[in-house]
This record gives C-alpha cells, sequence and structure tokens, in this order.
C-alpha cells in the first residue's frame, strides 16, 4: 500500500512538471496577437460573441462541441485563419473531412452583428477562435483569455482538409500531426477530452463495428456489452452515437474513465490508453478533473495561437479581414 502510493505520488508530481512546462508556453506562442487587440475599435467584441453563442446552444446544445471542432479543424489547416469558412468549389468546407461540420450559420451571425457594430474590423477567425471558448463554457467547461489580432486567409483546399485526423489513425500518426502544428503529446491527450461531449455519425465507425481492418470482424478491444449497445445503436451509418456513453452532457473526465474500461468510441480514443506514450496521461486524468479542466484551457490555447498564412501569393501572406466569412473579399 505505502509503496503504490508512493508510485502514484511521484508520477503526479511528473505530471504536474509536464503540465508546468506546457502551461508556461501556451501564452508565447505569437507576438502579432493580443488580449487588447480590440479594445478601441470593437470593445463590445466578447459580449456580442458571448450573447450569440449562448443563445444559439440554448436552442441546440450540440452546437458546443460542434463549433469546437469547427475550431480545431479550422486551426488544423493553415494555421486559424478561417479558412475553413470558405464556401466555394474545392475548399477545405467541402472535402470529405468536413461533410459532418457544423456551426457554420453561428459564425454568420456573429459576423452579421459585428459588422453593424464595428465594419471591417474583426476578423473570422478572430470570431470563430473565441466562440470556440464560449462554447466550452456553455457546454460546461472552463474559460480561458482569448488573444485576437488573427487574420482570414484567402487559400482554402479540400485536399489539405483531408489530412485533418478523422479517428482511425495511428497514434503515431496523431503524435507527429499534432507536432507538426506546435502541439504535444500532452496537447493530443488533453484535446481528445473534448470528447466527453458531442456526438459522432455512425459511418465513422462502421467498419469498427463490424469489419474490423477486414476481417469481417469487430475491433477486439472494444468492451463486448458496449459494442452490442453500439450495433443497436448504429444500423444505419447516418445516426449519431455520443462519443461518451456514460455521461454525454457534462465536461467532465469520464471520457478517460470509459477508455480505462474500454469503451472509447473512435479507435483513436481507445488507442491513446493502449500506447505507452499516452497511457499514463490517460490514467493520470481519469481522478484529476481540476488538472483537465486547466490543462485543457492551457491547449485551446496553444491550438488558438497556431498561424501559418503560407498562402500560394506572397502578396496575400497577411490575410485580410473578411466583411463576409463565406467569401474572400472582392
Amino acid at each position: 500500500m505505502h509503496r503504490k502510493m508512493n508510485s502514484s505520488t511521484s508520477f503526479l508530481f511528473i505530471f504536474t512538471v509536464i503540465l508546468a512546462f506546457s502551461v508556461n508556453h501556451a501564452f508565447d506562442d505569437s507576438d502579432t496577437l493580443s488580449f487588447a487587440h480590440y479594445h478601441a475599435t470593437c470593445p463590445d467584441l466578447e459580449k456580442i460573441i458571448h450573447s450569440k453563442v449562448k443563445e444559439w446552444v440554448n436552442k441546440d446544445s450540440t452546437l458546443a462541441p460542434a463549433l469546437m471542432r469547427l475550431h480545431f479543424h479550422d486551426c488544423s489547416v493553415r494555421g486559424c485563419d478561417a479558412s475553413i469558412l470558405l464556401n466555394h468549389k474545392g475548399s477545405e468546407r467541402i472535402a470529405n473531412a468536413s461533410k459532418s461540420l457544423r456551426g457554420f450559420e453561428v459564425i454568420d451571425d456573429i459576423k452579421a452583428e459585428l459588422e453593424k457594430e464595428c465594419p471591417k474590423t474583426v476578423s473570422c477567425a478572430d470570431i470563430l477562435t473565441a466562440a470556440a471558448r464560449d462554447a466550452t463554457v456553455e457546454a460546461g467547461g472552463p474559460f480561458w483569455m482569448v488573444t485576437y489580432g488573427r487574420k482570414d486567409g484567402r487559400v482554402s483546399i479540400a485536399q489539405e482538409a483531408d489530412l485533418v485526423p478523422m479517428g482511425h489513425e495511428k497514434i503515431t500518426d496523431l503524435i507527429e500531426f499534432f507536432q507538426s502544428k506546435g502541439l504535444n503529446v500532452l496537447d493530443l491527450v488533453v484535446l481528445s477530452g473534448a470528447h466527453t461531449i458531442g456526438r459522432s455519425t455512425c459511418g465513422s465507425l462502421q467498419n469498427r463495428l463490424f469489419n474490423y481492418k477486414g476481417t469481417g470482424k469487430p475491433d477486439p478491444s472494444i468492451n463486448p456489452k458496449y459494442l452490442n449497445f453500439l450495433r443497436r445503436k448504429c444500423r444505419w451509418a447516418s445516426e449519431y452515437v455520443e462519443l461518451d456513453a456514460v455521461t454525454p452532457k457534462a465536461f467532465d473526465v469520464q471520457y478517460y474513465r470509459n477508455l480505462e474500461k474500454k469503451m472509447g468510441l473512435l479507435s483513436t480514443d481507445q488507442m491513446l490508453y493502449s500506447d505507452s506514450r499516452t497511457a499514463p496521461l490517460v490514467t493520470a486524468l481519469t481522478s484529476q478533473s481540476s488538472v483537465f479542466r486547466h490543462q485543457f484551457a492551457a491547449s485551446m490555447v496553444k491550438l488558438g495561437n497556431i498561424q501559418d498564412y503560407d498562402d500560394d501569393d506572397d502578396d496575400d501572406d497577411d490575410g485580410e479581414i473578411r466583411v463576409n466569412c463565406n467569401w474572400v473579399n472582392a
């Protein structure tokens, strides 16, 4: 008993050191962003965004995780530049990986209101970043301060969006993808915890339930009772299933506890508990709710600070402030 407590205490100390490192580096990602960016030009920015997000989420609670996911997809391609919002032939928005994305109408509504209040001032990228934060809060998650000053990208390519993780990758692929964005293993495990709320289409796990790796059998890593539940729930690929079967509406650490019980919905969820690089973090988070909330906020800051205005035309490098989030300015 004494040895077990010492081992647990030692691990938590190491985890705290990792946590401190991650937090210390979460706020220095970009010198171009500022908390005061809109203080003079659009002082009611956060009030308007908060009000609109609350209004939409009150009408449809599923929009909270949808906005968080939309933000992740945006920042995963060309940085947080609102390129996911561009709605034209060949854009990220029409990619296969983007088919189940939702929340575009919320951003459009916020943008329309801000154009009345402070025209041609607030970027769609900043709106989406702040809306994801407010959506997290509305879902019961933590609050964090958002820096502003992002520009809207002019380039959006569907093939690039298809590189965003979709739930069937290997852990090594996920780690490398996150590292390419300036995020680490801790960020991967913690941001995956967003799956404590929200839902997935059954189509994304059909193979896992019925024909895992072409075997004609289900994924053997799924809890048998959970498998039966999912097979009943997912008779049609178009159906939806909750990412957290136990507490689907609560922003908590149940997601990590589910992984211990082999109840991760996506294969990438479950593999976090079977891979030696991520499993210790999963285990620690099952009983560390306050640590999870604190680190989730820190990791979301890092995600929201990803910038990469690497457009094809040198004149476009600095981006723009779109008047309509769906289109580049004329």
